[in-house]
């Protein structure tokens, strides 16, 4: 399966660890990666506070760099992209008149959005296209034991209409899916659907870390190993930021937290290094013995 491919601008700066298990585990899962390297930021939401139109251009123009490949689809690892992308192209699909100006401006670089691209978070790809039989039969190291907590965050899953989760597309329950085909075991605690909090960390850090630490504990509480994320802005509050918000929430975490195509990558064979386990700052060795046994249990 090609697809066209969007990183986004996280996974190629602060989370590099994230980018390259994508590139790692993209082959054992038969997705061939055309990566759109020419593409801008999607704007998080921030840009589009200030002018909609310049953000949904930025969109826009990605879109078309897609379009111009021969990928099946589009496909991104960010979840913030995937809601910010989302909103986009629900505009530009809706309103011919506002889609013709956004590709006036396009035309300039010799680009063309056409109403119809189809794109979706990894997490979607994963049930949607590759399916959940095809995902178990290429399990080489099952997660067996492993207690993972899912952690999908705000733009992957609100709002419902827009990301398309209903009855045939529970979209809203991928990642416990996903986790059950690798063999681990689902942990459910009160953050799972919850803000991480990152949103609001330049304008109240305190509150932000507080969310962050209240998640991590409410997880710990419920005896997760781990938890899992399919948003890098995610995992920068619950790992990056871990150690302030367990001084905000005033108890001891320590809870490892990884990216989607991480745990893919250990439970298709791949080695821990070779997925940057050591970037970051909760490291998931702490909780996890690849020497002996996929589960070693959370450290004394």
């Amino acid at each position: 399966m090609k697809v066209a491919y969007w990183p986004g601008c996280v996974s190629r700066g602060f989370t590099p660890e994230l980018h390259g298990s994508m590139a790692k585990v993209a082959p054992l899962l038969g997705i061939e990666l055309i990566q759109l390297d020419r593409g801008a930021c999607c704007g998080a939401g921030v840009i589009a506070e200030h002018s909609q139109e310049l953000a949904d251009t930025l969109n826009a123009r990605t879109f078309a760099l897609a379009q111009q490949t021969d990928g099946e689809l589009m496909m991104n690892i960010c979840s913030t992209c995937q809601g910010a992308q989302s909103e986009c192209q629900e505009r530009l699909d809706a309103n011919s008149d506002y889609r013709a100006k956004i590709n006036e401006t396009l035309a300039d670089e010799g680009l063309h959005y056409e109403k119809g691209l189809t794109n979706k978070n990894l997490l979607w790809l994963l049930v949607e296209e590759i399916g959940l039989d095809t995902l178990r039969s290429k399990v080489r190291r099952p997660l067996t034991g492993l207690k993972v907590g899912p952690f999908y965050g705000c733009y992957i899953i609100r709002p419902v209409h827009r990301l398309g989760i209903d009855s045939e597309h529970p979209r809203d329950r991928y990642m416990q899916m996903v986790i059950e085909a690798l063999g681990g075991t689902v942990i459910d605690y009160a953050g799972v659907h919850k803000c991480c909090g990152f949103p609001i960390i330049t304008m109240n850090k305190q509150a932000s870390l507080k969310m962050a630490g209240r998640h991590i504990g409410d997880a710990l509480d419920a005896d997760a190993d781990c938890l899992v994320v399919p948003c890098p802005l995610c995992h920068l509050n619950l790992d990056l930021q871990q150690p302030g918000a367990a001084k905000v929430v005033g108890r001891e975490l320590g809870l490892p937290v990884l990216h989607l195509p991480q745990l893919l990558g250990l439970a298709l064979g791949l080695d821990p290094k070779d997925l940057g386990m050591s970037k970051h700052v909760v490291r998931p060795t702490s909780v996890i013995d690849w020497s002996a046994s996929v589960v070693a249990g959370a450290a004394a």
